[in-house]
């Protein structure tokens, strides 16, 4: 084989193994999970005949869209703590609202009403808030604590 050949085949194999590199960056940044940021959540008590809330809202970015935000607060005294909250057990979490708020992102809300009966039948102490999100591509992130709260 010439020198000349070589050269070429060389060069030609570089620019196929750039192109597969490239390529593999671009299915594997195609398929990166969710990721949420600025979550927050807020626990107000109810106060004599005025029922309560929890209102949680975080920013999820996924480059295919955000499908599906699931939301799930728990006690940290509780046996999910113990046992470790899973994807699964998201399954019947309820649902955050969300709505564009730039490219690729959404900001998700999610607010429920506290009654005085929800309030004296929940276990003091701290809280934490589960975060289930799905993308359109179907990739998901399960962030077990995404923010806090506390109930007194």
């Amino acid at each position: 084989m010439s020198r000349r050949v070589a050269l070429a085949v060389a060069a030609g194999v570089v620019s196929l193994g750039g192109a597969a590199a490239g390529a593999f960056a671009l299915a594997y940044a195609g398929e990166q999970t969710p990721t949420l940021t600025h979550s927050t959540a807020r626990y107000t008590a109810p106060d004599g005949d005025r029922d309560g809330s929890l209102a949680f809202v975080t920013d999820v970015t996924a480059s295919s869209g955000v499908k599906s935000v699931k939301v799930l607060a728990w006690p940290q005294n509780s046996s999910l703590a113990e046992k470790g909250l899973t994807a699964k057990d998201m399954a019947a979490a309820q649902s955050a609202v969300c709505r564009p708020s730039g490219q690729d992102t959404a900001r998700c809300t999610y607010t429920t009403e506290v009654t005085t009966a929800d309030a004296e039948s929940s276990p003091r102490g701290a809280w934490h808030v589960a975060v289930l999100a799905t993308a359109q591509d179907g990739t998901t992130t399960l962030d077990t604590e995404a923010a806090d709260f506390s109930v007194r």
